[in-house]
């Protein structure tokens, strides 16, 4: 199968130099004109169905709930129902959600969108936040624990006329959905962990792994070293539990005429419509990823893409400047090449 590419859904968490954004943030607790809406969304329609014309596969929408951005849920349904491609990777947090209805929303929305739908884990979170909507915040195993029995009880409903499960966390008795989901396997499950035992977690419970990117690595080739080291880990630890997993990773994508013109495009974008960005969209997110080598002149982007394919990665989850005109310069340049 070919590279898949994927991007993020612009809300303020993940998207960076957007002068929408800036503008959503802006306006965030304050009513809005008469006949217009909300800038991340009109944002996010224009980009996505402009990714989806040119040949992206994915889109993630994320989750903050305490925060300016729109709930990933509310954005995914209202948007990914227009693809006619893409399909929509939307955030969960167990703990925070019962799994019986995220099964269910998770039936609806991949009815509802021709690419389908898949569902994003998040096994960590921001404690003030999850406190603040309803969440029970557990340590260690136990998180593992309640967020294994949330997926059982996700796909049980998703494969069986009726489900039961009386587990430590969560309790089902004849559990059913009268909706099902548009394939008997029901959506594939992605997450993203760094620990030992949340590797295990991946091994044994995932479809797709969001391999760590090395905060050590000081360049592209030590980047691309320790990434086969993991992925190298994770077959040994796959192969103990007789399953596969699929890998994807986040690079920041950027074109130009050098690398380092194309990152310093970037930032001074960046910093253009954020005086004072998210440090942590930037040091945890942003800078880690621009050293994947997708940043530069499109041939050079190309080559490294195939490296990654080339070591098992399947999907490129893009971190980019989110305005339609990248994203039709990335499906030109880019996507349509590497699969032409």
């Amino acid at each position: 199968m070919a590279l898949q590419f994927g991007l993020y859904a612009p809300i303020p968490m993940a998207a960076v130099g957007s002068p929408e954004i800036a503008q959503s943030v802006a306006e965030s607790r304050l009513p809005l004109p008469e006949g217009r809406r909300e800038a991340q969304f009109d944002l996010g329609l224009a980009l996505l169905l402009a990714a989806d014309r040119v040949g992206f596969d994915l889109t993630l929408f994320a989750e903050r709930h305490l925060g300016h951005d729109m709930s990933g849920w509310v954005n995914a349904s209202a948007l990914a129902s227009r693809f006619e491609h893409m399909r929509a990777l939307v955030a969960v947090h167990p703990g925070l959600w019962d799994p019986v209805m995220i099964a269910k929303m998770s039936a609806s929305l991949d009815r509802i969108c021709k690419g389908g739908m898949a569902i994003n884990i998040v096994n960590g979170w921001f404690d003030e936040e999850f406190v603040m909507f309803g969440g029970t915040v557990l340590q260690g195993e136990e998180r593992y624990q309640r967020t294994i029995e949330f997926i059982d009880i996700m796909r049980g409903l998703w494969a069986n006329d009726t489900y039961t499960k009386h587990g430590k966390h969560y309790n089902v008795e004849n559990g059913q959905l009268l909706l099902k989901p548009r394939t008997t396997k029901g959506p594939e499950i992605y997450s993203v962990s760094t620990s030992d035992r949340g590797r295990d977690f991946i091994a044994e419970q995932c479809d797709w792994w969001f391999v760590e990117f090395p905060k050590a690595a000081e360049n592209t080739d030590e980047l691309m070293r320790d990434l086969a080291v993991s992925i190298a880990d994770m077959e040994k630890r796959t192969a103990r539990s007789g399953r596969k997993v699929r890998y994807a990773l986040n690079p920041f994508l950027a074109l130009g005429e050098s690398a380092e013109k194309a990152f310093d495009a970037t930032i001074a974008e960046i910093f253009k419509y954020e005086s004072d960005p998210d440090t942590r969209k930037l040091e945890r997110r942003m800078i880690p990823a621009t050293r994947a080598g997708c940043i530069g002149r499109p041939e050079d982007v190309r080559k490294q893409c195939r490296r990654f394919e080339d070591m098992g990665i399947e999907l490129l989850l893009l971190k980019l400047l989110p305005n339609v005109e990248n994203i039709e310069r990335i499906g030109a340049e880019v996507i349509q090449p590497l699969r032409a």
